[in-house]
């Protein structure tokens, strides 16, 4: 985000977790800009300090904690210096703990959910009047979409855009639908609006978000409403726009539309973000998912019969409350008949108020432990063995920022790895077509594509075809 110091009121915003908390932030800040608040960089000579936090992952609160201890001191530095500093926490740990955070950490001024931020004018006004501390964590009837001011322009060639939030699914180890609430699409108009601003202002990809994101379902005027698929068509068709994303998505809801998608928009990226969680029906079952393995592969046959080059990405939980040795071992075999060329895996831990929480077979935490090395071990080979063989061949980047060395960009593949190369720095916001030089376990690194590489895969081509 970028920073402005010297606006009247500094403003510093740190997020955890999710894309949709970056997005979240970004709006926090076009809300308080009429206030004259700029960001800063750091906490230390802050305003306002929010804490844009995230329960999904393990032992997420005690991080917030942790952080409001050491802003404690600084918030006292300031006070005896006779200046405030106002200190919040929002996002979904304030959602699930409000109260609790205000008893441990009773010098936070604000705490407020991720559907509230929209009313942080108010909550400001009633911290500086000193009535105590501001909890705001109901769920308002009106969306905060309604509320927003436009979105301030900003530089950058990818941005996120949020086209729904909420989900209905309790899935029974998370706390979203308790966190976000309910689910939400935005009108199609709004968010269209705001994908030309987006474009308008640079941005040459956008990731659409949401947490159940093809479930949208936006009204349109006149009446009706789009699914994601049709959606994407017509972000597709906006000047400017190059790339296409989404995030994250619920299985059991990918519809025809938006597998046509991934055929017939050649500006959606052919990578997709797949949680399935787990390769056991049981665990599948007990996990209130609803779609069992065979349902994953097939639909994931279906997405590559429509994309063949499709490369998927997922989620895996080990060690979810009853799951058997048997239980794992069909996991790891949906891994290794599928493929995953990037993968997020975690322990199961328990999230309070969740029904697995009080599962009476819990997994021992050294079996849990275990299981994920073997899991995780398999999904980094898989990934490397990927990236292995994406050399030699060309893809478009599109360059967004600079790397960690002079001469240096670097951008992302269609398929999210980065891929760093040392080129002009006239070239940065560019897509440029680079050939693909050597694999790293997280990154791709690449040279300028020629002329004689292009004459060289086309002989490959007809060599082969």
């Amino acid at each position: 985000m970028t920073s402005n110091s010297q606006a009247a009121k500094k403003l510093y915003i740190k997020s955890y977790g999710c894309q949709m908390n970056v997005y979240d932030a970004e709006r926090m800040s076009d809300v308080l800009r009429p206030l004259g608040y700029g960001l800063v960089d750091t906490p230390d000579d802050a305003d306002l300090v929010i804490l844009n936090t995230c329960h999904i992952r393990e032992k997420a609160a005690e991080k917030v904690y942790s952080e409001l201890g050491r802003l404690k001191f600084r918030k006292s530095d300031r006070k005896a210096a006779g200046k405030q500093m106002i200190l919040a926490v929002g996002g979904c740990v304030a959602q699930a703990e409000g109260e609790e955070i205000i008893r441990r950490a009773p010098y936070v001024d604000m705490v407020f959910g991720p559907q509230t931020y929209h009313k942080l004018p108010e909550m400001i006004a009633r911290a500086h009047r000193g009535t105590g501390n501001v909890l705001e964590t109901d769920f308002p009837a009106d969306s905060k979409f309604d509320h927003l001011p436009a979105p301030e322009v900003r530089e950058g060639y990818s941005a996120f855009l949020t086209v729904q939030e909420g989900c209905d699914k309790f899935c029974t180890f998370c706390v979203v639908p308790y966190t976000r609430g309910a689910e939400y699409s935005r009108a199609v108009d709004d968010v269209l609006a705001e994908a030309r601003r987006l474009a308008a202002s640079g941005a040459r990809e956008l990731t659409l978000l949401g947490q159940n994101v093809n479930n949208y379902h936006g009204l349109i005027a006149g009446g009706g409403e789009w699914g994601l698929g049709r959606l994407i068509e017509e972000v597709a068709g906006i000047v400017g726009v190059d790339r296409i994303r989404y995030t994250t998505s619920y299985p059991a809801e990918v519809d025809d539309q938006l597998i046509a998608a991934h055929k017939n928009v050649p500006e959606l990226m052919p990578f997709l973000h797949l949680p399935v969680q787990s390769g056991s029906d049981r665990v599948l079952q007990g996990m209130n998912r609803r779609h069992g393995a065979d349902d994953y592969r097939r639909l994931v046959d279906r997405l590559k019969v429509a994309r063949p080059d499709i490369a998927l990405s997922s989620d895996f939980i080990v060690g979810f409350p009853g799951e058997t040795d048997r239980d794992f071992q069909d996991t790891l075999d949906l891994i290794d008949e599928i493929g995953f060329v990037q993968a997020y895996s975690f322990k199961y831990s328990p999230r309070p108020g969740t029904p697995a929480a009080v599962h009476e077979l819990q997994v021992p935490e050294d079996i849990k432990s275990e299981r994920l090395k073997v899991l995780q071990d398999m999904l980094n080979v898989q990934q490397r063995a990927f990236n292995d063989d994406c050399v030699g061949r060309r893809f478009d980047v599109l360059l967004d920022r600079p790397g960690r060395h002079d001469g240096q960009l670097i951008g992302r593949s269609p398929y999210m790895q980065a891929v760093h190369v040392e080129i002009g720095p006239e070239k940065l916001g560019e897509i440029v077509d680079l050939e693909i030089v050597s694999a790293h376990g997280n990154s791709l690194g690449a040279r300028l594509a020629t002329a004689e590489n292009t004459e060289g895969e086309i002989m490959e081509t007809r060599a082969t075809g």
